[in-house]
């Protein structure tokens, strides 16, 4: 019996052909249009809610900064800008703000890694991180009035000290520019390291310890694993915590204004209590704007180099 069987160019020739640009074939104009009004619906609230909360305020905030503060604002250009350069309390206001900025982001990442460090898979790391986070669970006024109580003239601080037999350590804690300023530094690190040590911990967890144990056969020893295995992979938490200390310290208000409202005198200031003490306490929302503008374009700028830094590096 013979059998027949189809060549395979008879079945190509009657297989249809595919249709090469099927795959590749765009959508309709009216699907597209309609794809594009509903991501732009979908998006349309959340425009609308920063325009409303931060673009307008801001831009409102910037046109105030032109005018002066009499009762009748008249144009006054530059001149509330002018002050940062001949007011002498809102030039101590920038130095203050410079010092935040070192302080505030080197104290909280430096010790954040270095408590994440220790407290790393150890037996007693749950009661230490229960002790770094818990003044980060507390708000700013609270944590003021906790050091006001301990670092005033006659406070718990002077007082140890005075017990102990070294009362040539006494001092004016928060009297003494530039000492008052090193020190509310400090205790914005006691409450702001929590945070770094929770992130930096999430960092360490996610290292690879097959890479540690590499490092470890080919002789590495605890501060080469740091530096060259643990430190470049906690770089993407090590930017996040960074960013957020320098935002936090540059805006910080309430610790600042409870423990020493800025005092004495003006001397502890920086740019976000001169904002508060030009605008509503000496009235004077013409300066205050201009002082927000400058503290916002700080912020910004710092955190555009900071990230482009980083990132820059990251792909080199």
């Amino acid at each position: 019996m013979r059998t027949t069987t189809a060549s395979p160019t008879a079945a190509a020739r009657r297989r249809p052909s595919p249709d090469p640009g099927s795959r590749s074939r765009p959508a309709p104009p009216r699907a597209a249009a309609r794809d594009r009004f509903a991501a732009g619906a979908f998006m349309t609230p959340a425009v609308l809610l920063v325009g409303v909360v931060l673009l307008a305020p801001f831009a409102t905030t910037v046109y105030r900064s032109f005018f002066d503060d009499h009762r009748h604002s008249g144009f006054a250009g530059l001149d509330n800008y002018r002050l940062f350069l001949t007011d002498d309390a809102l030039l101590r206001s920038v130095e203050n703000t410079l010092l935040w900025v070192v302080g505030t982001v080197a104290l909280p990442f430096a010790l954040g890694m270095l408590i994440a460090c220790l407290t790393d898979a150890t037996r007693w790391s749950r009661f230490a991180r229960l002790c770094v986070i818990i003044p980060y669970a507390l708000s700013g006024a609270a944590v003021a009035v906790v050091w006001n109580f301990v670092l005033s003239t006659d406070g718990a601080l002077n007082q140890l000290l005075s017990a102990v037999g070294l009362d040539s350590l006494s001092t004016s804690w928060l009297l003494d520019w530039p000492g008052n300023t090193l020190v509310i530094i400090c205790v914005n690190a006691w409450q702001a390291t929590g945070v770094a040590v929770i992130l930096i911990l999430v960092g360490l967890q996610g290292i690879p310890p097959e890479t540690l144990e590499a490092a470890s056969l080919d002789g590495a020893g605890p501060w080469q694993r740091f530096r060259h295995v643990v430190l470049p992979q906690l770089r993407p938490v090590s930017i996040i915590v960074i960013g957020m200390s320098l935002a936090n310290g540059l805006k910080s208000f309430d610790l600042l204004w409870v423990l020493t409202r800025g005092g004495p005198g003006r001397a502890t200031e920086t740019l976000a209590v001169s904002m508060y003490q030009e605008t509503f306490l000496l009235q004077r929302p013409g300066a205050g704007s201009a002082i927000a503008v400058v503290l916002t374009v700080i912020v910004l700028g710092a955190s555009w180099l900071y990230l482009r830094r980083q990132f820059d590096e990251k792909g080199a």
